[in-house]
């Protein structure tokens, strides 16, 4: 029996602990395919088109949102980012299932989009507001005014907890990740993704018949 593909989206405020366990997860199981966005942006030094991003031009990306060959898109500071629909089909098809760590607002899109009923989404929550400041300030990397802003971010990410499937508090990170295990598990076995199912039944029938 093939098992139709999924799209698993991660969203958490920035510090929640979205990306580690995006990570984790593709560690756990490497046929999973990480969703690689689109952008207009040009390459840094080091970058590869298809491996960091698809690098387009404006016009490209244009023709590909006009032609619904994008499953979500926004512009950040003058540049378009977005997810191709064509490789995520292809994933569907071969029965590989695509993870997406994107924010609430692709994440509606995506939902929104003819793929839509092949979503699972998961929002990531910090244990307490005290906790998720703790660890943005524990990565060392952002300035004081940059960690206020991703902050004051949270606020409304956080607010949009409810339009997703599934929530996960990250009090414990090993905890976390062995509830997303138990979501993706799950949702790879619902019927309706299983389309050989219905035929292993009848030949299940069959042997009947034949006793």
């Amino acid at each position: 029996m093939t098992r139709k593909g999924l799209l698993l989206i991660l969203s958490s405020p920035s510090g929640a602990g979205k990306s580690t366990l995006a990570r984790r997860l593709m560690e756990w199981d490497p046929s999973l395919r990480f969703s690689v966005s689109a952008t207009t942006r040009p390459p840094r030094p080091g970058e590869e088109n298809g491996r960091e991003y698809y690098f387009r031009s404006r016009a490209e990306f244009e023709a590909m949102i006009a032609s619904g060959g994008m499953l979500e898109h926004a512009e950040v500071f003058g540049n378009l980012y977005g997810s191709p629909r064509a490789p995520v089909e292809r994933a569907m098809e071969e029965g590989r299932d695509t993870l997406f760590d994107i924010d609430w607002q692709g994440g509606q899109q995506i939902r929104n989009s003819a793929l839509g009923r092949d979503v699972v989404s998961v929002f990531v929550l910090p244990p307490s507001i005290a906790e998720l400041d703790r660890r943005l300030r524990g990565r060392g990397q952002d300035s004081e005014a940059v960690i206020a802003g991703r902050m004051a971010k949270s606020r409304d990410e956080i607010s949009h907890w409810a339009e997703y499937d599934y929530v996960i508090v990250n009090h414990d990170l090993e905890t976390a990740f062995a509830e997303l295990l138990t979501i993706l598990q799950a949702e790879r076995m619902r019927r309706d993704r299983q389309p050989g199912l219905a035929d292993f039944v009848r030949g299940l029938n069959r042997e009947f018949d034949a006793r």
